[in-house]
């Protein structure tokens, strides 16, 4: 059974100061609900036009698969680099480090795709015009980045209290502001139903991939949780449970909003670049209303920085440990016992991203850029996530049908669905979106090779191989409601739900 209990005997992260309410609101505050309306409705509505909704709907259905997929690979192995390490035991050690690596850059792009829209909307606060000021809003968005990678090295209990905080307001915000507008109704469009399943109206597979590219960006983080799995209690159960029920809040809040959006704003306004959120907050409530929408978005920015650095700083952490990158990444703070360097090597990276990315052009065209590339990244480890999961519960699925829906069919689903994204649109997207996006995962090649050449042990000597029909420990830790490994067993797959 120690084969399936990799934390043992393992220094580094702080271990048990999480728990369950935390990780959910860590998973909700990583997809950052406020922000990725904010920053990508636009896209979406470009896309999908009113039937948004729909294209969110879609992508979740698959986006779920995911999340089980982790739940079932946390399962097995609990490790800080999570998809990195499955895939790896899983699939192989190269596809584990395009695993971890994809979530690297992914998230070293997010911290200007995150950042300067943090200083933009803290900006509009306080002055229009210092909010359509590049330099202004790079210079705010960084003191805005440091702040939350100071509150990342104290810990994780820190910084899973901040999130309560941030999180909890911006949820609030966002429920209140969008069950009152659809209450209130609008004058822009009726509802109808059909926004929320047709299909048909994107314009063929093209015009789909595109909007469910961007419906995958909405959700993208929920899956921090999986990366705090080292300094969880009861981690085998509630990293994956976390990570869930944060899919299915945030997909809830997505389509209370974007409905509301559909009813209240224009297309045309939108168009024009009406700021639809305040538009959404005045109409609720006229003269105040509008500066809380942007206090939410402001919240979870700031709070979607914070997860954003865990997951790229615990994936560093797990790859240096492994030395599949610079042992020095696995070094923890002898007080705090958090990934320091890694963390310090993070922030001087993104400063100079920062700088750079101010001579691209607006915050607008950065912030669209980015969103495409990080959106061909993410699909990148979602879907080997996904294989992952049914090739190490191969020999189980099909004990019982709660077996192969929970652990074959739906993530197998998941991750054909990324795979289709990932394919479609790197046949669509603008040059320079695909040139970000896959040139930053073909940098990957170099530090690979290069450990590889060493001699790492992740490579040369990956250990044991994940598989479910080995793993006793799972059915020992979760009794009657555990994975049906044998015939003679009865129940099945636990929803954990």
């Amino acid at each position: 059974m120690s084969e399936f209990t990799p934390t043992e005997g393992r220094g580094g992260l702080r271990a048990n100061v999480l728990g369950t309410f935390d990780t959910i609101v860590m998973a909700v505050a990583g997809s950052a609900p406020a922000y990725s309306l904010a920053a990508s409705t636009v896209a979406l509505l470009a896309a999908a036009g009113l039937f948004s909704p729909a294209a969110l709907l879609w992508c979740a259905i698959p986006m779920l698969g995911i999340a089980w997929a982790f739940n079932y690979l946390g399962r097995l192995d609990v490790n800080a680099g999570a998809s990195y390490s499955w895939v790896g035991r899983a699939l192989h050690p190269a596809l584990g480090f395009a695993a971890g690596w994809s979530l690297v850059v992914s998230a070293l792009i997010f911290m200007v795709a995150g950042s300067l829209p943090a200083g933009q909307y803290t900006l509009s606060l306080f002055s229009d015009s210092l909010s359509s000021n590049t330099w202004a809003c790079v210079g705010v968005g960084a003191f805005v980045f440091l702040v939350m990678a100071l509150l990342v090295l104290l810990g994780a209990r820190i910084t899973a209290h901040a999130q309560w905080i941030m999180t909890g307001i911006e949820v609030l915000i966002l429920a209140g502001f969008g069950i009152a507008a659809l209450i209130h109704g609008g004058s822009a469009a009726h509802f109808q139903w059909s926004w929320l399943w047709g299909f048909g109206h994107f314009g063929g597979f093209k015009g789909f991939a595109g909007a469910a590219l961007v419906a995958a960006f909405y959700f993208w983080g929920w899956d921090v949780t999986a990366n705090l799995s080292e300094e969880t209690t009861d981690s085998q159960k509630n990293s994956g449970m976390g990570g869930l029920l944060g899919v299915a809040a945030v997909f809830a809040l997505f389509e209370i909003v974007t409905i509301a959006v559909n009813m209240m704003v224009t297309q045309k306004d939108i168009a024009g670049g009406a700021p639809f959120l305040n538009t959404l907050g005045e109409a609720v409530w006229p003269g105040a209303g509008g500066k809380i929408m942007v206090l939410a978005v402001v919240l979870s920015t700031i709070a979607t920085l914070e997860t954003t650095l865990i997951q790229i700083s615990r994936s560093l952490f797990a790859m240096g440990r492994d030395k599949t990158l610079p042992a020095v990444f696995g070094k923890t703070h002898a007080r705090w016992q958090t990934p320091y360097i890694a963390l310090a090597v993070i922030v001087v990276i993104s400063l100079g991203l920062f700088v750079a990315s101010s001579a691209l052009g607006s915050v607008t065209k950065i912030l669209n850029d980015a969103v495409a590339a990080i959106g061909l990244q993410i699909c990148v480890y979602y879907a080997l996530a996904g294989i992952a999961v049914v090739v190490a519960y191969r020999k189980v699925a099909f004990k019982s049908l709660r077996n192969t829906v929970f652990v074959a069919v739906w993530p197998g689903a998941g991750a054909l669905f990324m795979g289709f994204l990932f394919v479609e649109n790197c046949m669509n997207l603008p040059g320079i979106q695909i040139a970000i996006g896959l040139g930053a995962l073909a940098v990957g090649v170099i530090p690979m090779g290069i450990y590889w050449a060493k001699g790492s042990e992740f490579y040369t000597n990956p250990g044991a191989r994940l598989d479910a029909a080995l793993a006793d420990a799972v059915d020992a830790e979760f009794g009657s409601s555990s994975l049906t490994t044998t015939a003679s067993h009865g129940g099945g797959v636990a929803t954990d739900l």
